[in-house]
């Protein structure tokens, strides 16, 4: 099947109003030209809002970073519906990333619930998994990995993954400047495919797995042409507009 790429950018605890209108603008000049590929944009939740207004024009898409595991309005102080957020524009959110996971304590279960919560509100949820450096220098990533997989797909069931994204970020390789290996990301990458495929092969050819981890203008090729590297969730090089789109560009030549 052709492949559709995603790239996506994770602009953690960064912005400004000024900051973010002035990166929408310049991202806003080239999108015309990424025809072959999706570009999402997740800021954090105090500009959902604004920035959602400023991409209305464009073929920039909106997602959130993160969402409550409740799927009902109540006493919940401080966390952020899934309603909320598609009244505001989003139609992705991510769910499980690795600073989520190891600062505040998100387990399988919790993620699972993100998961379910998160396609009831009518999103698009980005599965983060990865593992930790020592993880990976103990030999266990893959089993890791398939843990906090089966947590969703046993919660869910395996439907739910068609319409899901699938982010494999490394943790060792998150803000480090340390970078997997394209051979390595795709190593994982088929990893994750195959494990789906036992259950459902369709679900699996058709589903989009993203590398996140340190991905930049000068290694993003590399990476997509993996044949199982379906895009990319950006940080760091997300907040300025060169560095996002000439990664978009190296998707967008693989994606024609």
């Amino acid at each position: 099947m052709q492949r559709r790429y995603l790239v996506a950018g994770n602009w953690k605890m960064n912005g400004s109003y000024a900051a973010n209108s002035a990166l929408i603008a310049g991202l806003k000049q080239a999108t015309a030209e990424f025809g072959a590929i999706e570009m999402l944009v997740c800021p954090p939740a105090v500009y959902l809002e604004s920035v959602g207004r400023e991409l209305a024009d464009s073929r920039l898409l909106l997602g959130a970073q993160n969402l409550c595991e409740q799927v009902q309005a109540g006493a919940f102080t401080g966390e952020i519906l899934g309603a909320m957020l598609t009244e505001v524009g989003c139609r992705y959110v991510i769910v499980g990333h690795s600073e989520r996971r190891a600062l505040y304590g998100e387990d399988d279960a919790r993620v699972a619930a993100k998961f379910a919560a998160a396609q009831a509100a009518g999103l698009v949820p980005i599965l983060c998994v990865g593992e930790t450096l020592g993880e990976r220098e103990a030999g266990v990533t893959e089993k890791v990995l398939a843990r906090q997989l089966d947590a969703v797909i046993q919660a869910c069931g395996i439907a739910a993954l068609t319409h899901s994204v699938l982010a494999y970020e490394p943790v060792w390789a998150i803000g480090t400047g340390r970078t997997a290996s394209p051979e390595q990301a795709q190593a994982v990458h088929a990893f994750l495919r195959g494990e789906i495929a036992k259950r459902d092969a369709i679900i699996a050819d058709s589903l989009r797995i993203l590398y996140g981890g340190s991905v930049k203008a000068d290694n993003a090729a590399e990476l997509f042409a993996m044949g199982d590297v379906d895009g990319g969730l950006i940080g760091g090089a997300a907040l300025k507009a060169a560095d996002f789109l000439a990664i978009c560009s190296a998707a967008q030549r693989l994606g024609k």
